[in-house]
């Protein structure tokens, strides 16, 4: 070997023995999944607002089924199929359903009434099927405060003592079709049971069931009167944090208020957490198109601040 090819060589093994020693790059974060709940765009027919979803950079749809019909459960195969094509069409995941019991009207899930306990839990049923007709592994948010709140002289006890039994009881079906059913926290006056993270634990710790789940409202957590304390919560909860809603403690949409987003995002990260961030406003005043677009772009800066080196 001649004097300058052997000089070559030797700087290369130099160069590659000194690039041994330096630390590996750090893997890119998988980016968090942005879903939106399509009654953001108000008065926007279903195609549309997956339109909307979909232009300003959201990747999952979460429905309100009144939005679709006054008796969701009663929509036909060829309409699910219909509203199933349109969701894909635009490229978005369907994330599952969320106020569950606003139409049709009067039902309730820990009414002392057993008929109309065991109807409406027979429709929450039909939503099952219906959120599972529409997707694989959808969920079902269980917030419907009026709906699950002491009623007819009702205990808190009582209430959410029935309202565990019909979790329980749906929970074999609910697993059967991939659907999750999550428990969501709702801060008084939303709702006088179940009114903390802790507490929907318990109950799905006392259900024991891979379909009953938690979640996270921003706005319900700041509801509660205490700073929020996000990071305690999810460190100490995160195996049961199943869904998160984005939005402020007045029902505007992220990054409007004060609620501390930098830290529930990194707080996620910190726990490997690969479930959606779905928008679910309150105060459609800024308009569907706008509210969608500043929310998706704010939790995105936030997101490369983040991850910045």
């Amino acid at each position: 070997m001649s004097e300058p090819a052997g000089k070559c060589r030797r700087e290369f093994l130099r160069a590659g023995a000194a690039l041994a020693f330096l630390p590996a790059a750090r893997p890119k974060p998988t980016p968090f999944r942005l879903a939106v709940c399509n009654e953001t765009f108000e008065r926007w027919s279903f195609p549309e607002a997956c339109r909307g979803a979909r232009e300003a950079g959201f990747t999952g749809l979460e429905i309100a089924p009144f939005t679709l019909s006054s008796d969701p459960a009663s929509l036909s195969s060829a309409r699910r199929a219909e509203l199933k094509a349109i969701i894909a069409g635009e490229g978005l995941a369907l994330v599952g359903f969320h106020s569950l019991l606003t139409t049709p009207t009067g039902l309730h899930l820990s009414t002392p009434d057993a008929a109309l306990r065991a109807r409406s839990w027979d429709f929450v049923r039909t939503l099952v099927d219906f959120c599972a007709d529409l997707t694989q592994g959808g969920l079902l948010v269980f917030g419907s405060g009026k709906a699950r709140s002491t009623t007819g002289g009702a205990t808190r006890a009582e209430a959410t003592g029935r309202l565990e039994e019909g979790l329980t009881q749906l929970a074999p079906h609910a697993e059967a079709r991939g659907v999750s059913l999550v428990l969501e926290p709702l801060a008084q006056p939303y709702s006088d049971i179940l009114n903390t993270l802790d507490e929907t634990v318990r109950v799905v710790q006392k259900i024991a069931s891979p379909a009953v789940q938690t979640m996270i409202d921003c706005r319900q957590t700041a509801a509660l009167g205490t700073p929020v304390d996000v990071a305690a919560l999810i460190s100490t909860h995160h195996a049961y944090i199943k869904h998160v809603h984005v939005n402020e403690r007045d029902g505007r949409h992220p990054g409007t208020g004060d609620f501390p987003f930098a830290a529930l995002l990194a707080s996620l990260r910190t726990v490997s957490y690969g479930g959606w961030l779905s928008l679910e406003v309150f105060n459609f005043e800024a308009g569907g198109a706008r509210i969608a677009r500043e929310t998706a772009e704010f939790i995105r800066k936030l997101e490369q601040d983040l991850d910045a080196p």
